[in-house]
This record gives C-alpha cells, structure tokens and sequence, in this order.
C-alpha cells in the first residue's frame, strides 16, 4: 500500500480534497445505527439461547453455533467501537449509554478502553510515541542493545501461539478486569463499574442456565471472538509496506493511509468485522461508521488506489517480528541476523 500513497506527503491538494470529501461521510443514520443494534444484538441473544439448549444434546452439535455466536459477539464489539469514537450516533449520550452496554456485553470497560484506543490514533505508526494501545514492536537495534531477559520476552510475545491462543485469555481475565492503583478515577469507574455489569449479568444467567453451562458459553464465545479480534488489530498494522517514521517525520495522514491496512474479506466476514477492514480510512477519520466505509472507499479516488490485502496473502504476516530501519520495512528474526552478518562484515 505504502507504494500506492506515497506521493501523499508532498501532495496538499490530495489532502485539501479529502478533508473537503470525508465530512460528508462522517454523517450517522439514526435509523441505520437502530437496525444495526437490532440485526447484531437480537441474532446474538437468539444464538445465546440455542446454544444453551443444544448443549443440553451434544456440546458437538453447538460448537458451530458457538463459532458463529462468536463472528456476532466482533461485531458487537464493532458498535462499541464506534461509541467510542462517537461515531455510531450523533448524540453524545447515545454513543455513551451503548457503549457501556455493548462493554459488557464483550466484557471491555468502555470508557477506560476509549480513552487509550484514542492515544493509538494519534501516535500510530510513530516510532518516538509506541505501546499506547498498539501492538509491541521493537526496531532491530532496540532488539540487538536488550538484555537476555527482555529478548526473551519480547519473543515469547511475538510468537503467534502466545498473541493468538494465550493473549485472550490475558485479555479476558486481567487487562480488561483490573486498573492500576494510580490510574485516574475515571478509568478506575469504567474498569470497576464494568466488573460489577458482568457479575450482575453472570449470577443472572447462571440462574437462568446454570453457572457450568453460562461459563463455558461464555468462555468459548468471548475466547474465539478475542482470537479473531486479535488478529483483525494484528494485521491492521504489520504488514508489508507499513508506514513507520520518527517524530519529526511522522506525519498523521500518511500514518493514516501507510500504516493502516485494506484487509479485503469475504462479504459475510466483512459483514461480521463491520468493515474494520478498511482500516486504511478509518485512522484517517475515525468519525466515519463503520456502515459507510464501503461507500467512501468506492467514492473518494484517492482510496481507489490502495493496494487491498487478502485473507492468505495477510498469513505471511505472521513472521514479520522486528522493524528495520535502515531499510524502513517490518522483517522476521532470521531476516535481521542475516543483514546484521552482513553488515558485520
């Protein structure tokens, strides 16, 4: 993609015309916004019940509807992504009250997980500015100066068995159930004040279903939902042709365009991620929902020109590990000890 939008930098007419273009999509239906809620969280109830009694015949038989529970519950969390970034309605208590329900519903504390998603806006792709929502990623030099013990580490993070399969599970059970002592009374509220909705909706439903069947439904959908949802952020900015820069040359539309994928899915994939994959136009205006994005990468030329990342060419993803910058690019483990034996030389 970097190849296609390179000229963007220089370019202030195209970004003149875009700022001129995109407002115009950043404009929400209420009435869309309402079938949205309706076609994701009424399916989704519905799927929580058959489960529930299929489970009752063979656990089998209600994995596939476990599965599909979980394709929902992203997409449940799509709307509450776009709460968060007050895009999903127009009324800022709207945004607010479903975002805070949609939390709980995906166990994700709203306000505490809005505030530092939109830390990651700002700083994507700058290197002087990392780890503030974004996924851990050392330049080679950085890797090379590290003590055994923080290599160790950040490999162990970087192994895909490890983000993909235990990741959720931290996700699950500490990240997003616990806040630091000295956190802001804000995000202490949010964090705390989501623990106490899903323990109200917990003893809830274990009346209901009985606390075995309620844990394991849960468990099973928010664990496949997470694993999914990891990979959709995973891929969004490690890819080939990323944008990274430092600060005096990081620049926010680029990083916007660069650094921010077109993941082209199959329509019912699209569909279930809320067209998170064209993450390319979402950096760059976040106010957009998720429902017009389509339109606006049809419309708007510039975007015509992104370079669109499909399902088994995104795998090779999977071992790029470190970011160079001598030649600007993301490279595995084995690809940056073979240039630094050759540098060595």
């Amino acid at each position: 993609m970097a190849r296609e939008y390179e000229s963007i930098n220089n370019s202030e007419a195209d970004i003149n015309a875009l700022r001129r273009e995109l407002p115009a999509f950043q404009r929400s239906s209420k009435l869309r916004s309402i079938w949205q809620l309706i076609n994701t969280l009424v399916p989704y109830g519905l799927l929580w019940v058959l489960v529930w009694r299929v489970l009752e015949y063979s656990f089998w038989l209600a994995l596939p509807l476990i599965v599909l529970a979980s394709g929902f519950m992203i997409r449940t969390f799509i709307i509450f992504h776009d709460c968060g970034h007050g895009s999903f309605f127009r009324s800022g208590k709207a945004n607010r009250f479903w975002g805070v329900v949609t939390g709980v519903l995906t166990l994700t504390p709203y306000e505490f997980w809005r505030r530092s998603h939109a830390l990651h806006h700002e700083t994507s792709g700058n290197l002087d500015k990392r780890g503030l929502g974004d996924v851990w990623t050392m330049t080679v030099d950085e890797y090379r100066r590290s003590s055994r013990a923080r290599r160790l580490k950040y490999r162990l993070y970087r192994n895909p068995w490890v983000m993909f399969f235990l990741g959720p599970l931290l996700i699950m059970l500490v990240t997003h159930r616990f806040v630091s002592r000295s956190a802001d009374r804000k995000d202490k509220i949010s964090v705390y004040g989501t623990d106490a909705g899903i323990i109200l909706m917990a003893s809830l439903l274990s009346l209901i279903m009985g606390l075995k069947i309620y844990l394991l439904m849960q468990f099973l959908i928010l664990y496949i939902g997470l694993i999914g949802g990891i990979w959709l952020f995973y891929i969004q900015h490690q890819f080939e042709g990323v944008y990274w820069a430092r600060e005096e040359d990081w620049d926010f539309p680029a990083a916007s365009l660069m650094g921010a994928s077109f993941y082209k899915l199959p329509s019912p994939l699209n569909w279930f991620s809320g067209n998170i994959g064209y993450h390319h136009i979402h950096h760059l205006y976040p106010r957009i929902p998720n429902y017009n994005l389509p339109k606006c990468q049809k419309q708007i030329s510039l975007f015509k020109s992104a370079r669109a990342i499909r399902f088994f060419a995104s795998l090779k993803s999977l071992r790029y590990r470190l970011w160079d910058e001598r030649v600007g690019k993301l490279v595995g483990f084995r690809e940056a000890r073979t240039r630094s034996a050759i540098s060595s030389r």
